[in-house]
C-alpha cells in the first residue's frame, strides 16, 4: 500500500484532520531521521512505514470513544506506535494518551516529539508496572504473549478496562491457549494492513 492510499484511507475512512496528517508525515521523518543511529523501528520496514506502522497504529481509532473524557494508556510503547498515531488523532483536551516506555533512548525520542509538534500525551519513562494505571482503554503493539498481556493488564490496571492489541498471524492461536476461567470476553477483529493480522479487544472487569 502507498503512502498515497494510507493516507486516503487516514481522511476518508478514519476521519483524521489534514492538521493530523501533517504531523504524521514530521512524525514518520523523524522516526526514520532517527532510526539512522537508534533502533526506534526495524530498518527493513521504513520503506513501509505508512501501512506497516501507520495504518496499522491508526485502525484502532474505530475502537475507542475519544469523546467519553477518559484515557488511554499505551504499554510498551516504543517509537509511538500506536500510542502517538492515536494522540494525534485525538482532539478531545479531557482525554488523555498516556505512554509508557523504559527505554531511555525512545523516551529521548518520544518526548522530543511531542515538543516539537505540540502532541498531547504523558510519557512515563519508568517501568510500567511501577505505575497505577487507572485508563478505560489498553492498547498495545508488538508487546507481549496475549495470556501474559492479559495478566500484565489484569494486574496492574485498578479499573474495569478494554484491552486492544495488534497481533500478526499467531492471533487465534494464542487466544486458543487463553485460560477459560478468567473473567473476560473477547472478540476479535481483522486488520486494515494484513489478511493475517488481527486486532484482539478484550472486556476486562476487576
Amino acid at each position: 500500500m502507498t503512502e498515497k492510499e494510507v493516507k486516503s484511507i487516514l481522511l476518508n475512512k478514519l476521519q483524521f484532520s489534514q492538521d493530523a496528517l501533517y504531523k504524521l508525515d514530521t512524525f514518520c521523518n523523524e522516526v526514520i531521521e532517527y532510526n539512522k543511529k537508534f533502533n526506534l523501528i526495524s530498518k527493513s520496514t521504513e520503506p513501509q512505514i505508512w501501512d506497516r506502522h501507520v495504518l496499522d497504529s491508526a485502525q484502532l481509532v474505530k475502537y475507542i470513544d475519544f469523546d467519553d473524557g477518559s484515557s488511554l494508556s499505551d504499554l510498551g510503547t516504543g517509537a509511538g506506535f500506536p500510542g502517538i498515531v492515536l494522540a494525534i488523532f485525538n482532539k478531545n483536551i479531557k482525554f488523555h494518551v498516556k505512554l509508557y516506555e523504559k527505554s531511555r533512548v525512545k523516551n529521548t525520542f518520544l518526548f522530543g516529539l511531542c515538543k516539537k509538534l505540540n502532541i498531547k500525551a504523558d510519557i512515563y519513562e519508568n517501568d510500567y508496572r511501577s505505575h497505577d494505571i487507572t485508563s478505560n482503554y489498553v492498547v498495545s503493539r508488538a508487546f507481549k504473549k496475549l495470556e501474559e498481556h492479559i495478566r500484565i493488564s489484569r494486574e496492574i490496571v485498578k479499573v474495569n478496562h478494554k484491552l486492544i492489541i495488534l497481533k500478526g498471524r499467531t492471533a487465534e492461536e494464542e487466544i486458543k491457549k487463553l485460560n477459560k476461567d478468567l473473567n473476560y470476553s473477547y472478540t476479535l477483529e481483522k486488520s486494515m494492513t494484513s489478511p493475517d493480522s488481527k486486532i484482539v479487544i478484550v472486556e476486562i472487569k476487576k
